[in-house]
Protein backbone atom coordinates (compact mmCIF):
# COMPACT_ATOMS: atom_id res chain seq x y z
CA UNK A 1 0.00 0.00 0.00
CA UNK A 2 1.32 3.46 -0.92
CA UNK A 3 2.30 5.57 2.09
CA UNK A 4 0.34 8.82 2.49
CA UNK A 5 2.93 11.57 2.78
CA UNK A 6 0.47 14.43 3.33
CA UNK A 7 1.89 15.29 6.74
CA UNK A 8 5.25 16.19 5.19
CA UNK A 9 3.65 18.61 2.74
CA UNK A 10 2.31 20.82 5.51
CA UNK A 11 5.84 22.27 5.87
CA UNK A 12 5.23 24.41 2.78
CA UNK A 13 1.91 25.98 3.75
CA UNK A 14 2.92 26.42 7.40
CA UNK A 15 6.26 28.09 6.74
CA UNK A 16 5.76 30.03 3.50
CA UNK A 17 3.46 33.06 3.83
CA UNK A 18 0.91 33.16 1.00
CA UNK A 19 1.39 29.46 0.13
CA UNK A 20 -2.01 27.81 -0.34
CA UNK A 21 -1.73 24.11 -1.16
CA UNK A 22 0.73 21.36 -1.97
CA UNK A 23 0.16 18.01 -3.68
CA UNK A 24 2.53 15.09 -4.17
CA UNK A 25 1.70 12.92 -7.17
CA UNK A 26 3.01 10.00 -9.16
CA UNK A 27 3.96 10.22 -12.85
CA UNK A 28 0.73 8.45 -13.78
CA UNK A 29 -1.36 11.10 -12.02
CA UNK A 30 -2.17 9.35 -8.75
CA UNK A 31 -2.04 11.47 -5.57
CA UNK A 32 0.55 10.49 -2.96
CA UNK A 33 -0.44 13.20 -0.51
CA UNK A 34 -1.97 16.66 -0.15
CA UNK A 35 -2.17 19.44 2.40
CA UNK A 36 -5.24 19.89 4.57
CA UNK A 37 -8.26 21.71 3.22
CA UNK A 38 -8.39 20.15 -0.25
CA UNK A 39 -11.31 17.96 -1.28
CA UNK A 40 -10.31 14.51 -2.53
CA UNK A 41 -11.94 15.23 -5.88
CA UNK A 42 -9.80 18.35 -6.30
CA UNK A 43 -6.66 16.43 -5.28
CA UNK A 44 -7.35 13.79 -7.93
CA UNK A 45 -8.06 16.43 -10.57
CA UNK A 46 -4.91 18.45 -9.92
CA UNK A 47 -2.80 15.29 -9.75
CA UNK A 48 -4.00 14.18 -13.17
CA UNK A 49 -3.49 17.66 -14.65
CA UNK A 50 0.01 18.03 -13.19
CA UNK A 51 1.03 14.59 -14.48
CA UNK A 52 -0.03 15.60 -17.97
CA UNK A 53 1.71 18.94 -17.57
CA UNK A 54 5.08 17.45 -16.62
CA UNK A 55 4.90 14.91 -19.42
CA UNK A 56 4.24 17.55 -22.07
CA UNK A 57 6.76 19.93 -20.50
CA UNK A 58 9.53 17.35 -20.82
CA UNK A 59 8.49 16.61 -24.39
CA UNK A 60 9.18 20.21 -25.48
CA UNK A 61 12.88 20.24 -24.56
CA UNK A 62 13.99 20.33 -28.22
CA UNK A 63 12.19 23.67 -28.69
CA UNK A 64 14.46 25.24 -26.06
CA UNK A 65 17.45 24.22 -28.16
CA UNK A 66 20.11 21.51 -28.43
CA UNK A 67 22.18 20.59 -25.42
CA UNK A 68 24.03 17.73 -23.83
CA UNK A 69 21.90 17.97 -20.66
CA UNK A 70 18.27 18.64 -21.55
CA UNK A 71 16.86 17.78 -18.13
CA UNK A 72 13.51 19.33 -17.21
CA UNK A 73 13.80 21.42 -14.02
CA UNK A 74 10.38 22.93 -13.33
CA UNK A 75 7.15 24.32 -14.74
CA UNK A 76 5.57 27.51 -13.37
CA UNK A 77 2.04 28.68 -14.15
CA UNK A 78 1.01 32.28 -13.51
CA UNK A 79 -2.60 33.42 -13.08
CA UNK A 80 -3.95 36.81 -12.16
CA UNK A 81 -4.93 35.30 -8.79
CA UNK A 82 -1.95 33.08 -8.02
CA UNK A 83 0.93 30.81 -8.97
CA UNK A 84 1.48 27.07 -9.41
CA UNK A 85 4.93 25.45 -9.19
CA UNK A 86 5.76 21.92 -10.36
CA UNK A 87 9.09 20.15 -9.74
CA UNK A 88 10.39 16.59 -9.68
CA UNK A 89 10.25 14.82 -6.32
CA UNK A 90 12.00 11.52 -6.95
CA UNK A 91 11.71 8.56 -9.28
CA UNK A 92 8.29 8.89 -10.90
CA UNK A 93 7.03 11.51 -8.42
CA UNK A 94 6.30 15.23 -8.63
CA UNK A 95 5.55 18.03 -6.19
CA UNK A 96 3.05 20.79 -7.02
CA UNK A 97 2.45 23.86 -4.86
CA UNK A 98 0.06 26.78 -5.19
CA UNK A 99 0.45 30.28 -3.81
CA UNK A 100 -0.99 33.80 -3.85
CA UNK A 101 0.27 36.36 -6.41
CA UNK A 102 2.50 38.10 -3.87
CA UNK A 103 4.26 34.99 -2.53
CA UNK A 104 8.03 35.15 -2.08
CA UNK A 105 9.13 33.12 -5.12
CA UNK A 106 12.56 32.29 -3.71
CA UNK A 107 11.17 31.19 -0.38
CA UNK A 108 8.59 28.79 -1.79
CA UNK A 109 11.15 27.38 -4.22
CA UNK A 110 13.58 26.80 -1.35
CA UNK A 111 10.93 25.09 0.78
CA UNK A 112 9.80 22.87 -2.12
CA UNK A 113 13.33 21.70 -2.89
CA UNK A 114 14.09 21.17 0.79
CA UNK A 115 10.96 19.07 1.07
CA UNK A 116 12.02 16.99 -1.92
CA UNK A 117 15.32 16.31 -0.16
CA UNK A 118 13.42 15.19 2.95
CA UNK A 119 11.15 13.01 0.83
CA UNK A 120 14.28 11.23 -0.38
CA UNK A 121 13.88 8.74 2.46
CA UNK A 122 10.51 7.75 1.01
CA UNK A 123 11.07 8.35 -2.70
CA UNK A 124 14.14 7.41 -4.72
CA UNK A 125 16.12 10.07 -6.55
CA UNK A 126 15.07 10.89 -10.13
CA UNK A 127 17.31 9.70 -12.97
CA UNK A 128 18.89 12.41 -15.09
CA UNK A 129 17.20 11.37 -18.33
CA UNK A 130 17.46 13.71 -21.27
CA UNK A 131 14.10 14.71 -22.74
CA UNK A 132 13.62 14.07 -26.43
CA UNK A 133 11.04 15.70 -28.67
CA UNK A 134 7.49 14.40 -28.81
CA UNK A 135 8.32 12.38 -31.91
CA UNK A 136 11.42 10.86 -30.31
CA UNK A 137 14.01 12.63 -32.44
CA UNK A 138 17.33 13.53 -30.86
CA UNK A 139 18.31 17.06 -29.92
CA UNK A 140 20.93 17.06 -32.68
CA UNK A 141 18.40 16.09 -35.34
CA UNK A 142 16.03 18.74 -34.03
CA UNK A 143 18.71 21.39 -34.07
CA UNK A 144 19.46 20.58 -37.71
CA UNK A 145 15.79 20.92 -38.58
CA UNK A 146 15.35 24.18 -36.69
CA UNK A 147 17.10 26.16 -39.39
CA UNK A 148 15.74 24.19 -42.31
CA UNK A 149 13.07 25.82 -44.40
CA UNK A 150 10.54 27.90 -42.52
CA UNK A 151 6.85 28.17 -41.78
CA UNK A 152 6.39 30.50 -44.69
CA UNK A 153 4.55 32.93 -42.38
CA UNK A 154 7.26 35.02 -40.71
CA UNK A 155 6.08 37.61 -38.21
CA UNK A 156 8.29 40.71 -38.25
CA UNK A 157 7.52 41.70 -34.65
CA UNK A 158 8.73 38.30 -33.40
CA UNK A 159 11.84 38.44 -35.57
CA UNK A 160 12.70 41.80 -34.03
CA UNK A 161 12.32 40.50 -30.47
CA UNK A 162 14.43 37.41 -31.10
CA UNK A 163 17.04 39.52 -32.86
CA UNK A 164 17.28 41.99 -29.99
CA UNK A 165 17.75 39.52 -27.12
CA UNK A 166 20.95 37.49 -27.03
CA UNK A 167 20.14 33.83 -26.49
CA UNK A 168 16.56 34.08 -27.78
CA UNK A 169 15.84 31.22 -30.20
CA UNK A 170 12.33 30.92 -31.61
CA UNK A 171 8.78 32.17 -31.26
CA UNK A 172 5.53 30.92 -32.77
CA UNK A 173 2.04 32.44 -32.61
CA UNK A 174 -0.81 29.95 -32.14
CA UNK A 175 -4.47 30.57 -32.88
CA UNK A 176 -7.34 29.59 -30.62
CA UNK A 177 -7.52 26.32 -32.58
CA UNK A 178 -3.93 25.52 -31.61
CA UNK A 179 -2.62 25.83 -35.18
CA UNK A 180 0.44 27.99 -35.93
CA UNK A 181 -0.41 31.39 -37.41
CA UNK A 182 3.19 32.44 -37.92
CA UNK A 183 6.68 32.12 -36.51
CA UNK A 184 10.13 33.63 -36.49
CA UNK A 185 12.09 33.40 -39.74
CA UNK A 186 13.95 30.11 -40.15
CA UNK A 187 11.73 28.05 -37.87
CA UNK A 188 10.80 24.89 -39.74
CA UNK A 189 7.18 23.99 -40.40
CA UNK A 190 7.80 20.62 -38.77
CA UNK A 191 9.03 22.22 -35.55
CA UNK A 192 6.17 24.75 -35.57
CA UNK A 193 3.57 22.00 -36.01
CA UNK A 194 5.10 19.72 -33.36
CA UNK A 195 5.48 22.45 -30.78
CA UNK A 196 2.01 23.82 -31.50
CA UNK A 197 0.47 20.46 -30.63
CA UNK A 198 2.41 20.22 -27.36
CA UNK A 199 1.76 23.84 -26.41
CA UNK A 200 -1.96 23.45 -27.03
CA UNK A 201 -1.98 20.65 -24.46
CA UNK A 202 0.12 22.66 -21.99
CA UNK A 203 -2.24 25.60 -22.41
CA UNK A 204 -5.24 23.37 -21.67
CA UNK A 205 -3.61 21.81 -18.60
CA UNK A 206 -2.58 25.26 -17.37
CA UNK A 207 -6.11 26.60 -17.53
CA UNK A 208 -7.46 23.45 -15.86
CA UNK A 209 -5.35 24.15 -12.76
CA UNK A 210 -6.84 27.59 -12.10
CA UNK A 211 -8.83 26.52 -9.03
CA UNK A 212 -5.70 25.00 -7.45
CA UNK A 213 -4.03 28.43 -7.58
CA UNK A 214 -6.95 29.88 -5.65
CA UNK A 215 -10.41 31.27 -6.19
CA UNK A 216 -10.47 34.71 -7.75
CA UNK A 217 -13.10 36.75 -9.50
CA UNK A 218 -12.37 37.04 -13.22
CA UNK A 219 -9.27 34.85 -12.74
CA UNK A 220 -7.09 34.81 -15.85
CA UNK A 221 -4.25 32.57 -16.99
CA UNK A 222 -1.24 34.73 -17.91
CA UNK A 223 1.68 32.47 -18.75
CA UNK A 224 3.35 29.11 -18.29
CA UNK A 225 7.14 28.93 -17.99
CA UNK A 226 9.16 25.73 -18.45
CA UNK A 227 12.78 25.59 -17.30
CA UNK A 228 15.32 23.06 -18.56
CA UNK A 229 19.01 22.74 -17.81
CA UNK A 230 19.75 24.12 -21.28
CA UNK A 231 16.96 26.64 -21.86
CA UNK A 232 13.55 28.18 -21.24
CA UNK A 233 10.14 28.00 -22.88
CA UNK A 234 7.48 30.65 -22.36
CA UNK A 235 3.80 30.30 -23.23
CA UNK A 236 1.83 33.53 -22.84
CA UNK A 237 -1.68 34.69 -23.59
CA UNK A 238 -2.00 36.65 -26.82
CA UNK A 239 -5.70 37.54 -26.54
CA UNK A 240 -8.77 36.22 -28.37
CA UNK A 241 -7.91 32.64 -27.34
CA UNK A 242 -4.51 32.83 -29.04
CA UNK A 243 -1.18 32.26 -27.33
CA UNK A 244 2.48 32.83 -28.02
CA UNK A 245 5.24 30.24 -27.46
CA UNK A 246 8.88 31.34 -27.32
CA UNK A 247 12.21 29.76 -26.42
CA UNK A 248 15.57 31.00 -25.19
CA UNK A 249 18.90 29.63 -24.01
CA UNK A 250 19.30 29.20 -20.27
CA UNK A 251 21.76 32.08 -19.91
CA UNK A 252 19.59 34.52 -21.88
CA UNK A 253 18.21 37.61 -20.15
CA UNK A 254 14.76 36.15 -19.63
CA UNK A 255 13.40 39.28 -17.96
CA UNK A 256 14.26 41.33 -21.04
CA UNK A 257 12.97 38.61 -23.36
CA UNK A 258 9.59 38.23 -21.66
CA UNK A 259 9.19 42.00 -21.36
CA UNK A 260 9.71 42.41 -25.10
CA UNK A 261 7.36 39.52 -25.86
CA UNK A 262 4.62 41.09 -23.77
CA UNK A 263 5.20 44.40 -25.52
CA UNK A 264 4.43 42.90 -28.94
CA UNK A 265 1.42 40.89 -27.75
CA UNK A 266 -1.06 43.80 -28.20
CA UNK A 267 -0.07 44.10 -31.87
CA UNK A 268 -0.26 40.35 -32.40
CA UNK A 269 -3.58 40.26 -30.57
CA UNK A 270 -5.00 42.94 -32.86
CA UNK A 271 -3.93 40.89 -35.88
CA UNK A 272 -5.60 37.79 -34.42
CA UNK A 273 -8.89 39.55 -33.58
CA UNK A 274 -11.97 38.58 -35.61
CA UNK A 275 -12.71 41.00 -38.44
CA UNK A 276 -14.20 44.21 -37.09
CA UNK A 277 -13.44 43.43 -33.46
CA UNK A 278 -9.97 44.99 -33.34
CA UNK A 279 -11.39 48.42 -34.14
CA UNK A 280 -13.87 48.40 -31.29
CA UNK A 281 -13.21 50.77 -28.43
Amino acid sequence: MTTDLSWMLEDIVHNVPKARHAVLLSADGLPRGATDGMAQKDVRTISAAMAGMQSLSRATSHFAGPGGDRQWNQTIIEFSHGWIFLIGAGQGAYLAAAAAPDVDMQQISFRMHRLVARLGNNLTSPPRVSSDGVDGQSGRARAEQDGAGGTGIPIMDLDVVVGQVQGARHAVLLGSDGLPRGATTGMSQDLADTISAAMTGIHAYSRATSQFAGVGQDALWRQTVIEFQHGWIFLISAGHGAFLAAAAEHDADIEEFTTRLHQVVPRLSADMAPRGEASRT
